[in-house]
């Protein structure tokens, strides 16, 4: 009978555990006893490897299928006619790779090249540009109806005498002599190999011996430009414009970054936004209210005339459809909402003052439903 400690039971999981549960529970253990974690601690060593070795095992479905069926007995190879695993337990961990990459990773604080722990392939020197921002103030109509502004940024060119490259004119990059233009170094840790990204080229596998004067060997420079934006109608406030490839040039040709423009409104003299409509307060005397009238109020349109039926009471609201806001896309408008404040006079003639006296000895024969209605509650409340 084997001396080995099951594999299900190294890795803490159920005999039926998914792979993804596997990867889970495995690095788990890898990430607590890894060498690089445990320097010089042997028991952690062979914990490490007895993890690694059960979910090189437990991740490879033929593997798995005759270690359910045999035990440890499918590593001996010949035994109960099945033949054993082909070649043996290899130790290349099959599609443990990309964790072991993303442990290395956590643990050594820095990134893998392309090929893995122990691809060995040369790194890309391309690298994506920095993505911008930038802000845009844009009027209460502009952001209504949309328009094209022009703005000025600052942002990271391709280097022009050299064109990018950082090397002086009539010379180029080299390969690097410490990692031989693979852009990583190996250095042995306990029975792996661990790839790390070169420390003198930063992984690109060449440098620049004579840079070029212009931009140090940065390959890029600052520049200010002009670029044109078109701001869409119905755009609001805080939202963002993207302009794809506007942003930092990239180096060793790898992609621009992006600009993104946050849209500021500057408030307005009448309008309020609510979404796609627009609000408005307009102003009425207290004749209007009581006998209708018909007012001019602002639109974003122009001025339009508008009813206000008689007894129209201070805080009403009316709706003006398809005068608000152009909605993004250009499906439809919103509409323009008109709050009615009804105004009391702040000084009387004394013409006024009579005309008003007199309405005061009217108005207690007549009925105000809401001011009859309060008052008779009032006396209810406090009978």
């Amino acid at each position: 009978m084997s001396d080995k400690r099951d594999y299900y039971e190294i890795l803490g999981v159920a005999k039926n555990a998914s792979k993804d549960e596997i990867k889970k529970a495995y690095r788990k253990l890898a990430m607590q006893f890894h060498p690089d974690k445990n320097p010089g601690n042997k028991e952690a060593e062979a914990k490490f490897k007895e993890a690694s070795h059960a979910a090189d095992i437990l991740m490879d479905d033929q593997k798995r299928a005759m270690y359910d069926r045999m035990g440890h007995a499918a590593e001996q190879g010949g035994m109960g006619g099945g033949g054993g695993f082909q070649g043996g337990f290899s130790g290349d961990f099959g599609d443990l790779g990309d964790i072991f990459g993303d442990i290395f990773g956590d643990i050594l604080g820095g990134q893998r090249g392309r090929g893995g722990a122990g691809g060995g392939r040369r790194r890309s020197r391309a690298q994506a540009g920095d993505d911008l921002q930038t802000e845009m103030f844009v009027t209460f109509e502009e952001a209504a109806f949309g328009i094209e502004k022009e703005i000025q940024i600052n942002r990271s060119v391709a280097c022009e005498p050299c064109h990018g490259t950082g090397a002086k004119k009539g010379s180029g990059p080299t390969t690097c002599d410490m990692c031989q233009g693979h852009g990583e170094v190996r250095r042995q840790q306990g029975f792996f190999t661990i790839a790390q990204p070169c420390p003198k080229c930063h992984g690109t596998g060449q440098v620049i011996k004579d840079a070029c004067e212009t931009c140090s060997g940065r390959g890029r420079s600052k520049k200010r430009e002009k670029l044109s934006v078109k701001v869409p109608a119905g755009i609001d406030e805080g939202q963002r414009l993207k302009l794809s490839g506007q942003g930092d040039a990239g180096l060793n040709g790898g992609p621009s970054g992006d600009l993104y423009v946050m849209i500021h409104l500057e408030p307005h003299e009448f309008f309020k936004r609510e979404d796609y409509d627009v609000h408005c307060d307009v102003p009425i005397s207290f004749s209007q209210a009581a006998l209708g009238t018909e007012v001019e109020v602002p639109t974003l349109g122009g001025r339009v005339s508008m009813k206000i039926p008689d007894g129209t009471q201070s805080g009403q609201k009316m709706k003006l459809r398809n005068k608000g806001i152009t909605k993004l896309g250009g499906y439809g408008f919103g509409d323009q909402i008109i709050t009615i404040h009804v105004e009391t006079p702040a000084k009387l003639s004394k013409e006024q003052r009579e005309i008003f006296s007199r309405l005061a000895e009217l108005e207690q024969n007549t009925s105000n439903p809401m001011t009859k209605g309060f008052f008779e509650r009032v006396r209810e409340l406090f009978q």
